[in-house]
C-alpha cells in the first residue's frame, strides 16, 4: 500500500487569462494534518476544488492509495471518502441542522424520509467528536461557528476519511478557532487525513504536521512544521523577508471627527443590542472596539453607517448625520469596510471595475451629460488594481464572484480608503488576507490616521488590536465597559474586560 492516501501529481489548471495551478504536486499521508499555505490567489482553493471534483485538471493525475482515480464531481469525491468544508459554507439557511447534514444522502423507506435513524447517527457523531449541535435548530438561527460544525458533521456522516478545510478560520472568533484546532487534532487522532488551506502562520505552527507552500500558482516546497519557523514560511509564501512589526509614530490628536452620544439599538426582547453608548474618535487616532463576537459590535457599526435605525446622536466633524441616508453619510466623509464582504461590501455579479466605482459613478468626475464615462471608470479601476495588488483572471473585467476571498477583500479596502474619508470604519479589515496583504492593509490604516483622519477599527484579532490601536474601547453586552490606552493595557486585562469583569475586579486582583 502507498505511503500516501492522496497524491495530486503535476496538476495544471487554466482559467481565462490566468494559470491558477502550474505543475503542482501535493502528497497527503494517512492521519496527518497537512497545511496548504499561499497568498490570496496563489491557487490553493483551485487545487482543492480539483480534488473535490468541482473543477477538472487540464493536466496531471490524482491517486488514492496509489491507484489513479478520476473525480468528475463531488459525488465521485464522496464515494472515494473525500469531503470538503468550503470557505463560504454550502448550507440551506431555512433547513434544520439535521436536514442539511443528510441532504443528498437521505435514507428513505416507501418514499418517506427515515429521520429517526439519521438523528441517532448525527447525535452519536456529534458526541464522539465533541461537535455538539442542536439537530432541530435552523441554520439561519445559529452562529457561524456552529454552522462550521454542521459542515464537519456533513463530512463525518458521509464517512469521509480525507477532510478538506478551505480557510476554516476566516469567519471565526478566537475562541471558535481554538475549538476548531482541538476538533482537527481529534479527527487526525481518529485516523482522518486533513488538508487545511490557510494563510495564518500561527495556526499552521499550532496544528499542522507538514506544510506545502504555493506562490502564484506554482509549487514552492513542502516542509515539516516542527523544523520550520513562521518567518521562514512567510518568506516561502511571498518570496521575500517579511517584517512582522509595524513602525507607528505617536498619534497627533486633533478635534473629534466622530462623536457618538447615547446611541441605542433595539435587540431581541427587552434587551438592547447597543445600550446608550457614547465615545469619540479624534482626528489622527485609531480607536479599536474590542469584544467577543456578538456583544453589539455589528449593530453599533450598522447604526453608525445607517444600515439600521437607532436612537441617539452621531456627529461627523460636529454635524449630526443620524437622520441622513447611507449615501449622504458617505458624502459627509464616512467610509465603511464591512464585516460581511458578500452581503454589504460587493455586488458579486458585477465586474471588478463596477464594484470599485460604486461610491463614485454618480459624481461629475465619472459622468458626462448624465451618462457614465466607462473609460474613466476603467482607468480608475486599473489605478486601484495596481496600487492594491488586486489579483484576478481578467483584470477589471473579472466578475467579482469568481475572485478569491482575499482579493475581494482587497477590492473593498481599496475602494473605501481611496474615497479619502474623514472617518474610516474598518470591521475585520484583514479577515481572509495573507500575511503580506495584511501588513499592507495595516500600513494603509496607519497612513489614513497619520493624514489626520479618524479610524474606528473593529477587530477580533488581539494581535491586530495591539499593533494598530492608539486607544481600545471594550464592548460587553452592548455597553462600553472600558477605555484603555494601548501602551499601558495588557492582553490579559483586555481579555478580562471582554469577558465582562468590572474595573474594580480587574485592578483589585479579585479575578
Amino acid at each position: 500500500m502507498s505511503d500516501y492516501i492522496i497524491e495530486m501529481l503535476r496538476i495544471t489548471k487554466d482559467f481565462p487569462g490566468i494559470r491558477a495551478n502550474d505543475d503542482i504536486t501535493l502528497q497527503l499521508r494517512r492521519g496527518e494534518i497537512h497545511a496548504l499555505l499561499g497568498e490570496n490567489g496563489a491557487g490553493k482553493s483551485t487545487l482543492m476544488s480539483i480534488l473535490f471534483g468541482l473543477y477538472q485538471a487540464d493536466q496531471g493525475e490524482i491517486r488514492k492509495d496509489g491507484a489513479v482515480v478520476k473525480i468528475n464531481d463531488p459525488n465521485d469525491a464522496n464515494a472515494l471518502g473525500i469531503g470538503m468544508v468550503h470557505q463560504h459554507f454550502k448550507l440551506v439557511h431555512n433547513f434544520t441542522v439535521l436536514e442539511n447534514i443528510i441532504l443528498g444522502v437521505e435514507n428513505t423507506k416507501h418514499g418517506l424520509l427515515q429521520m429517526n435513524e439519521a438523528r441517532k447517527k448525527v447525535v452519536a457523531l456529534s458526541e464522539q467528536y465533541g461537535l455538539l449541535v442542536d439537530p432541530d435548530a435552523y441554520i439561519q438561527d445559529i452562529t457561524v461557528g456552529m454552522q462550521q460544525r454542521v459542515e464537519i458533521l456533513k463530512m463525518l456522516y458521509r464517512e469521509n476519511d480525507i477532510l478538506i478545510f478551505d480557510e476554516p478560520t476566516a469567519v471565526l472568533t478566537p475562541q471558535e478557532i481554538e475549538e476548531l484546532m482541538r476538533i482537527m487534532r481529534g479527527l487526525a487522532q481518529e485516523g482522518k487525513s486533513i488538508l487545511f488551506i490557510t494563510h495564518k502562520l500561527n495556526e499552521i505552527m499550532a496544528v499542522a504536521d507538514r506544510c506545502t507552500v504555493l506562490r502564484k500558482g506554482r509549487y514552492i516546497g513542502t516542509v515539516d512544521v516542527k523544523d520550520t519557523t513562521p518567518e521562514a514560511l512567510a518568506e516561502m509564501m511571498v518570496g521575500r523577508k517579511i517584517n512582522f512589526t509595524i513602525d507607528k509614530a505617536p498619534a497627533k490628536l486633533g478635534e473629534p471627527a466622530l462623536a457618538v452620544k447615547g446611541l441605542t439599538v433595539a435587540g431581541h426582547g427587552h434587551k438592547k443590542a447597543v445600550d446608550k453608548v457614547s465615545f469619540e474618535v479624534k482626528k489622527g487616532e485609531i480607536v479599536c472596539i474590542a469584544g467577543i463576537d456578538g456583544n453589539g459590535q455589528s449593530e453599533l457599526v450598522y447604526a453608525l453607517t445607517g444600515l439600521i435605525p437607532s436612537e441617539g446622536e452621531v456627529l461627523l466633524n460636529g454635524k449630526p448625520v443620524e437622520k441622513l441616508s447611507i449615501r449622504k453619510r458617505n458624502e459627509s466623509g464616512l467610509s465603511h469596510i464591512p464585516e460581511d464582504r458578500h452581503k454589504h461590501g460587493l455586488v458579486l455579479d458585477f465586474d471588478l471595475q463596477q464594484n470599485l466605482a460604486l461610491k463614485r459613478y454618480f459624481r461629475e468626475e465619472m459622468q458626462s451629460h448624465g451618462f457614465i464615462r466607462f473609460d474613466r471608470v476603467r482607468d480608475y479601476a486599473r489605478k486601484l488594481i495596481e496600487q492594491y495588488d488586486i489579483r484576478s483572471g481578467q483584470g477589471e473585467d473579472t466578475v467579482v464572484r469568481s475572485m478569491s476571498g482575499g482579493n475581494q477583500q482587497k477590492a473593498i479596502v481599496a475602494r473605501e480608503i481611496d474615497f479619502d474619508p474623514e472617518v474610516l470604519i474598518a470591521v475585520q479589515p484583514t479577515r481572509g488576507l495573507d500575511v503580506g496583504a495584511m501588513l499592507y492593509i495595516h500600513e494603509q490604516l496607519i497612513k489614513v490616521r497619520d493624514e489626520g483622519k479618524a479610524v474606528l477599527l473593529i477587530s477580533l484579532e488581539l494581535d491586530e488590536v495591539f499593533q494598530l490601536a492608539d486607544r481600545i474601547l471594550v464592548i460587553f453586552e452592548g455597553k462600553i465597559v472600558a477605555d484603555l490606552d494601548t501602551k499601558s493595557a495588557t492582553p490579559q486585562e483586555l481579555g478580562l474586560y471582554m469577558a465582562g469583569s468590572r474595573k474594580e475586579e480587574v485592578h483589585g486582583g479579585k479575578v
